[in-house]
């Protein structure tokens, strides 16, 4: 019986040995999945060259967002219209001038002052022929019956008469004959009556 004590606690010792086993494992199952994540502990000079990158990172950020607005400021404002530019001046050589040949002008005799209108004077006339006989105005070239009947009703009736007419008696005569108006000067009234006056022979032609 004795001899069977000693088995039986050595299976004791068996099986507690084995659920010894059993729990260190479940332990491990339970705990073993689970990570401790610890946070590894940093120096002070990482953590100094960490905060000056930092710094400098929110700096230039600030410079940037500076920058940014004063671009958007330029973009709202008017774009104002640009200077233009001023004409490039170009250099050029002088140009020498030849003055032509002038050609010399001729001296300008002073122009003859125009004559002065002729103001018509009425000459004498008479109420009849001297003597009851006039003479024969047809002799005179450019004079025929109806200009001498004209010339006795204005009360001319010698050649005596028209050689003595003035320029201003010519005038008015020229004016009154009407429908021979210019006749007196045209046909040389006043010389050819003066040469028949002297005795001399009318000209070729003598009525008309």
């Amino acid at each position: 019986m004795f001899r069977n004590w000693g088995f039986l606690l050595g299976e004791i010792w068996v099986l507690i040995a084995l659920a010894a086993l059993v729990g260190l494992f479940a332990g491990w199952l339970i705990w073993g999945r689970r990570t401790v994540i610890e946070t590894p502990a940093l120096n002070s000079g990482e953590a100094d060259r960490l905060r000056r990158q930092l710094g400098e990172c929110e700096s230039k950020g600030r410079s940037q967002a500076a920058r940014i607005a004063e671009l958007e400021r330029k973009l709202a404002a008017p774009v104002a219209a640009p200077e233009p530019m001023p004409a490039p001046v170009m250099e050029t050589a002088p140009v020498t001038m030849v003055a032509p040949l002038m050609a010399v002008p001729e001296p300008v005799s002073d122009p003859e002052p125009a004559a002065a209108p002729v103001v018509a004077i009425r000459p004498a006339a008479l109420s009849a022929a001297r003597d009851g006989k006039s003479d024969d105005l047809k002799l005179i070239k450019g004079v025929g019956p109806k200009l001498e009947a004209l010339l006795h009703s204005l009360g001319f009736f010698h050649f005596d008469q028209l050689a003595n007419w003035t320029a201003a008696e010519i005038a008015w005569v020229d004016e009154n004959l009407e429908g021979f108006k210019g006749r007196v000067t045209r046909d040389e009234w006043v010389q050819q009556a003066r040469d028949l006056a002297n005795g001399l022979p009318p000209r070729p032609g003598g009525e008309n």
